[in-house]
């Protein structure tokens, strides 16, 4: 049997529905709770270690005895700022190169696309490993490091999308009244790719939170004490059996965070599709 089809007769993608807006809603909530949290995510109890969840500690302790729901409230502050500022530099370095890139074309064009290409044939996460291991953990170097390769993508898109855009009509006509190319790229081209860039970004910052994540898991993203999810996972680790609830937490949030990103991000395609295709 098949599924849905849209008035072209191609296969139409499931909606997501209330869900990422319910999603988004409760994800800012969580961001609003990091900054309204009385708990200290960082005051030991030695002598509490491991314990379960209990009225005290809704999420149980670690092996410090320090609260876990404390600490995923403050660790939300890491992950979601270390995703929105890697895309916020990916983007703006992105439209950037990838705007002069496809008004001016030529050498420009060239020296920048490949560049892109170099980078791009270096596995990502393995680059930011090699990077953060060379700049010492820290979430100024993860930022850095994630961004280092993130821009290619927004790069890529802001040129192809140009390289279409400057062919149409209105392109055309302000040419022909003697617009230069930077007024063009800044009046008529860039923002055409709002809705775009924005989409990308939405897809972005779930795919940094995971970066960021696997990097803390691995010892190499923010340094401890400061709490952060990855980290809390790696800590949680070796007390996988005796002690689930540490692992089930932060393993939770992320998955939670990332479907709630991904969904808010399907909304905002199906959107531009249908605008686009109007």
């Amino acid at each position: 049997m098949r599924g849905p089809v849209s008035a072209d007769g191609a296969p139409r993608r499931p909606r997501s529905g209330p869900w990422w807006a319910t999603g988004l809603a409760l994800l800012a909530l969580v961001l609003l709770a990091s900054f309204m949290a009385r708990g200290d995510p960082f005051t030991q109890r030695l002598e509490e270690d491991l314990r379960p969840p209990s009225r005290e500690h809704p999420l149980g302790q670690d092996k410090l005895g320090r609260d876990v729901l404390s600490r995923l409230l403050y660790g939300a502050r890491v992950s979601l700022g270390v995703g929105i500022s890697v895309v916020l530099i990916s983007a703006t370095l992105g439209l950037a190169l990838g705007g002069v890139a496809g008004t001016v074309g030529g050498r420009t064009d060239r020296i920048v696309m490949g560049v892109v290409d170099v980078l791009l044939a270096f596995p990502g996460l393995l680059l930011a490993i090699a990077v953060v291991a060379a700049l010492g953990p820290g979430v100024t170097n993860v930022v850095l490091s994630l961004s280092l390769l993130g821009w290619t993508g927004y790069a890529r898109l802001v040129r192809g999308q140009i390289l279409s855009l400057r062919e149409r009509e209105f392109v055309a006509a302000a040419r022909a009244l003697g617009a230069r190319p930077v007024r063009i790229a800044a009046r008529h081209l860039i923002p055409n790719l709002a809705g775009l860039l924005t989409v990308q970004a939405t897809f972005g910052i779930a795919g940094a939170i995971v970066a960021e994540g696997s990097l803390s898991f691995l010892g190499l993203g923010v340094p401890a004490p400061l709490p952060s999810w990855g980290g809390m996972l790696a800590d949680a680790r070796p007390y996988l059996l005796i002690a689930p609830h540490l692992t089930i937490a932060p393993a939770a949030v992320i998955a939670f965070t990332v479907l709630a990103i991904n969904l808010l991000g399907d909304h905002l395609r199906d959107r531009w599709e249908r605008a686009s295709s109007r």
